[in-house]
């Protein structure tokens, strides 16, 4: 017996018309059509395999080119995530900043920081101070014999120049300062002027004029040094080239104040 696929008729025998038996007359059967096939759905299904698997592909490259991004120094930062941060628990601890002075004081040594508080000690003086006597005695002061005060004692120097007084004969005896030196006539208290009393005249009424001087008269002045002194004439004697007189001399160290 012979198959044949379902849904297939017999072919028509030659020579008879459709629906008729090949022995004898058609006895009314009529062979259907053979159905029709569904359609496949197998081309979807490869289409569908073909994008899952590009899918896949593509992540998977996608995670390799990452990963080897993490060990390229060249490599942009990652991302940072948008989430705000936690504040922290604790507060940071504040940093005190310090100026650039404050910063250099610190960095002082203790030896440099003791070496400025500790006040220098005073200059010495380089002489004898103010109202100490330079010296005293008795001078006699002749016409040709001019006298350095500032000598100690008080004698004619060899440079005209420092020498600061002289006697002359004009009538009557004159005591004349020369070169730098001046003199005033005392006319305060009879006694005699001290160094404080003779520095407050000599810096305002001194002069380098000529002074008529007699027995008892006191002179303050001041050499070309600078030096107070103070003059008492004693006596006097002689006239024209011998004239001279004697005083009792005190010659102070230092410039009057």
């Amino acid at each position: 017996m012979s198959s044949h696929e379902p849904g297939q008729s017999w072919p028509p025998h030659p020579g008879h018309a459709p629906g008729q038996h090949p022995d004898g007359p058609a006895y009314g059967v009529v062979y259907a059509a053979p159905p029709t096939r569904p359609p496949s759905h197998r081309g979807a299904w490869i289409g569908a395999g073909a994008t899952l698997v590009a899918a896949v592909i593509g992540v998977v490259g996608t995670y390799l080119v990452n990963t080897d991004g993490d060990d390229d120094p060249k490599a942009g930062p990652a991302p940072v995530s948008s989430a705000p941060a936690e504040p922290s628990a604790e507060p940071p601890a504040q940093t005190q900043s310090q100026s650039p002075s404050q910063e250099a004081a610190a960095e002082t040594t203790p030896e440099a920081t003791d070496t400025a508080s500790t006040p220098s000690a005073p200059a010495a003086p380089s002489g004898p101070a103010p109202g100490t006597v330079h010296w005293q005695g008795t001078l006699v002061i002749t016409y040709v014999e001019d006298k350095d005060l500032d000598a100690a004692p008080p004698v004619q120097s060899e440079i005209n120049s420092d020498n600061d007084f002289a006697v002359y004969p004009f009538g009557d005896h004159m005591l004349r300062p020369d070169n730098g030196a001046k003199a005033l006539v005392w006319k305060g208290a009879a006694k005699a002027p001290t160094y404080a009393d003779c520095a407050g005249v000599v810096a305002t009424q001194a002069t380098s004029n000529d002074i008529e001087i007699k027995t008892g008269l006191t002179v303050c002045g001041r050499t070309g040094e600078g030096r107070l002194v103070r003059m008492t004439v004693k006596e006097m004697g002689g006239q024209a080239s011998d004239t001279n007189a004697t005083f009792d001399v005190v010659v102070w160290a230092g410039e009057p104040a």
